[in-house]
C-alpha cells in the first residue's frame, strides 16, 4: 500500500487507521453500528457495554436489522477472541473523552487494536450532536456510503416543526433515568449533546439543583414531582428501571395523573440526521399536546 492508495481514516483520538482496501466487515459498538446503518453502512456485527445484557438493547439499536446483524455480547463477556470471532476488518468504537474506548476493558481494547484497525468516535460533550453526526457521516462516506440529502431535509423539517411549540420555553421538560421506585437520575441538560440541541431550538428543559453529580442529579421522586414537568424525557435503555416497576410509586402515579407526558429517551442517541429527526418529532408531538391541552 502506497501513501496515496488504500483506505485511511483519522479518528477522534487523532490516530490514523489504514487498510489496503475499504473495510467491508465492520464490527461496531451498538450505538455506532445503528448510526452507520442509518448512514448507509451495514455493520457485520455489534457489541454492547457493561450496561447492556445478553441481548441487544432495542433502545440503542434504532432501525438496525437485529435479526441479520450479529450481537457479540456486552461488557465483561467480551474478550479479544470473541470480538475477532467473525474476522472483522474494522472496529468502530465510541469514547466519552480522553480517547478511552467505551464498553470494553482497556486491556481488551489495547490487544484488539494490535490485530485490527480501531476507529474511536467521541460522542461526549466536547462536541455538539450535529458535530458528532458530521463525523459519523465522514466515516460512512469513507466506507463507501452515498450522501443522503433527504435525511438532512428530514432533520431540517423536524427542527422547524419543533421551534413553534418550543417557542418561549413555556412547556417544562425534564429528562431523567429511572433508578428505582425510590429515586431517579435527573439529567443536567448542558452535559448531554442531544438535550443541548433541544435547548437551542427553544425547548424549556429544567436544570436540576446544583450538586455533586456532573451529568445527573440524584433525586427522590417527590423532588422530581416538585419540578412540575409537563413532559418527561425518560431513559428507556435496559439498564434503567422499567416504567412498569414505577406504577405503585405515588409521585410517579401523581405525575401521570396530572397529565405529564412521557417521551422515550435514549441517552446514547444515534448520531444520524434520520434518528435525530425522529426524536425531535416525538418531542414536538408532546409539546403540541401540552399546548393544545
Amino acid at each position: 500500500m502506497t501513501e496515496q492508495s488504500g483506505w485511511r481514516f483519522s479518528d477522534d483520538r487523532g490516530r490514523v487507521s489504514r487498510a489496503e482496501r475499504t473495510p467491508a466487515r465492520v464490527l461496531a459498538y451498538v450505538q455506532a453500528g445503528a448510526t452507520l446503518w442509518d448512514l448507509g453502512v451495514r455493520p457485520h456485527a455489534v457489541f454492547g457495554s457493561g450496561h447492556d445484557g445478553a441481548g441487544i438493547d432495542p433502545a440503542k439499536s434504532g432501525e438496525l436489522p437485529v435479526d441479520e446483524v450479529a450481537y457479540l455480547g456486552a461488557g465483561t463477556t467480551l474478550d479479544v477472541d470473541t470480538l475477532l470471532r467473525d474476522a472483522p476488518d474494522l472496529v468502530v468504537a465510541v469514547s466519552y473523552g480522553g480517547g478511552q474506548v467505551y464498553g470494553l476493558d482497556p486491556d481488551t481494547a489495547k490487544h484488539l487494536e494490535e490485530q485490527v484497525p480501531v476507529v474511536v468516535m467521541d460522542v461526549g460533550q466536547s462536541r455538539t450532536l450535529a458535530g458528532t453526526s458530521d463525523r459519523f457521516a465522514e466515516l460512512a462516506r469513507s466506507l463507501g456510503a452515498e450522501e443522503l440529502p433527504r435525511a438532512d431535509e428530514e432533520l431540517e423539517a423536524a427542527r422547524a416543526r419543533l421551534r413553534a411549540p418550543a417557542s418561549g420555553g413555556a412547556v417544562r421538560v425534564v429528562a431523567l433515568s429511572p433508578a428505582d421506585p425510590d429515586q431517579a437520575y435527573v439529567a443536567r441538560p448542558a452535559q448531554w449533546p442531544e438535550l443541548a440541541a433541544l435547548e437551542e431550538l427553544g425547548v424549556g428543559l429544567v436544570d436540576p439543583p446544583a450538586g455533586p453529580g456532573v451529568n445527573w442529579h440524584t433525586a427522590p421522586w417527590a423532588e422530581v414531582a416538585a419540578l412540575a414537568p409537563h413532559v418527561l424525557l425518560t431513559d428507556v435503555r435496559v439498564n434503567a428501571a422499567p416504567l412498569e416497576s414505577l406504577r405503585a410509586q405515588p409521585e410517579w402515579a401523581a405525575l401521570l395523573g396530572a397529565g405529564t407526558l412521557v417521551v422515550p429517551w435514549n441517552p446514547e442517541p444515534l448520531c444520524s440526521p434520520h434518528a435525530h429527526a425522529r426524536f425531535l418529532s416525538l418531542v414536538a408531538d408532546a409539546l403540541d399536546s401540552v399546548r393544545e391541552g
